[in-house]
């Protein structure tokens, strides 16, 4: 790398944007990007639009470069454009992420990169109009997986040549930001771990329907479900008729722990953007069952790092999370390969760097 490129790298000015309420995955993302990026001399920011009904504080805590926060408790608000484009008038790139920080940012940005996170069915209704005039606008989309660039190009109408590939990358299982709370899952139990929010996206009701097929074999086998969200009732009344163990723990502060406990991780997403939960049980050299759908078969590769079975069969799922308990062989080692080698920290800050580059040079 020459000396002019270091140059422009020091004076990249790059502002980060997105509505933040708890931590999921696109908020682990920018918590490991960021520094990243920083780390490689680019001035970088971040814009956070805050949904305070959702607890955005314990993001911040954890983030390590300069910050400005803005409410943001309506999906629409005029006056919350004006107070984004405030902030992004001297920056060199606007980097934009989930669709609220898309249609404030979008606004103010001279140069501006958005990164797609998830292949949300809604994007490929009326929404689309608004994607494809974003697109327009920007110098560079980012999909975070071939999937999710499919897509686009083909679901949302998205111009091909706007859009790049950069996967999540990981080097680390999530800091612990305290001591677990007591549980009551048994020590004794086959602990079927789920990392997600409750909601119905990520089908962890058929993992509770299943869980009466595996215990028929492995009658120690209890669900252990780390996250929040709106279908929490729903799938303890689910757990309570069916009549198996389900622990539903919430935000835990040290989720290593449970990675490190689990025998498996279960994910039956209906859709998926990503799936970081994927990539940390596979640095955790744990194997991994989860749903043929979106970009997961680019993280799990299936009878290699885990198995793959259809979305919404609970039996499916069943007989697959038993032949793991029965056999788990080396599908976490080989898992923990794979994460190490292909979705690095460094290929993807070097990955976004580069493209932040060609965006400066576009005029």
């Amino acid at each position: 790398m020459g000396a002019g490129s270091v140059a422009a790298q020091a004076a990249m000015k790059v502002l980060h944007i997105q509505r933040i309420g708890g931590i999921g995955g696109s908020e682990r993302h920018l918590l490991t990007l960021l520094p990243a990026l920083a780390a490689r001399g680019v001035d970088v920011r971040f814009l956070g639009l805050d949904d305070d009904s959702r607890a955005p504080g314990p993001f911040y805590e954890a983030l390590t470069v300069p910050y400005a926060r803005v409410p943001a408790p309506r999906d629409l608000d005029p006056r919350l454009a004006w107070q984004v484009r405030a902030q992004t008038r001297d920056a060199d790139i606007v980097h934009t992420h989930l669709v609220h920080a898309d249609v404030y940012g979008a606004l103010g940005a001279d140069r501006l990169v958005s990164t797609k996170h998830n292949d949300d069915p809604f994007r490929a209704g009326a929404f689309r109009f608004f994607e494809r005039a974003l697109a327009r606008k920007a110098a560079k989309v980012i999909a975070i997986t071939e999937a999710l660039a499919h897509f686009q190009v083909e679901r949302v109408g998205l111009p091909a040549n706007k859009v790049e590939v950069i996967h999540y990358g990981l080097d680390d299982l999530p800091a612990a930001w305290g001591s677990n709370p007591a549980d009551d899952v048994p020590a004794q139990a086959r602990v079927l771990l789920a990392v997600c929010r409750l909601e119905p996206q990520k089908g962890l009701d058929i993992a509770v329907r299943a869980l009466p097929d595996i215990r028929t074999r492995h009658p120690t086998a209890e669900l252990v479900v780390l996250g929040e969200g709106p279908q929490r009732p729903d799938l303890e009344q689910l757990a309570a008729n069916l009549e198996v163990p389900v622990h539903l723990l919430g935000r835990v502060p040290d989720v290593a722990a449970w990675l490190q406990r689990a025998d498996v991780l279960v994910h039956p997403a209906r859709w998926e953007g990503f799936g970081l939960a994927l990539l940390e049980a596979m640095l955790a050299s744990k194997p991994v069952v989860a749903t043929r759908v979106s970009s997961i078969p680019e993280i799990v590769v299936d009878g290699q790092t885990g198995l793959l079975v259809p979305p919404d069969e609970p039996q499916v799922l069943a007989a697959a999370v038993t032949r793991v308990l029965d056999e788990p062989g080396d599908y976490g080692e080989q898992g923990r390969r794979r994460a190490q080698s292909q979705f690095s920290v460094s290929r993807m800050a070097d990955r976004t760097l580069a493209l932040y580059e060609t965006a400066l040079r576009r005029t």
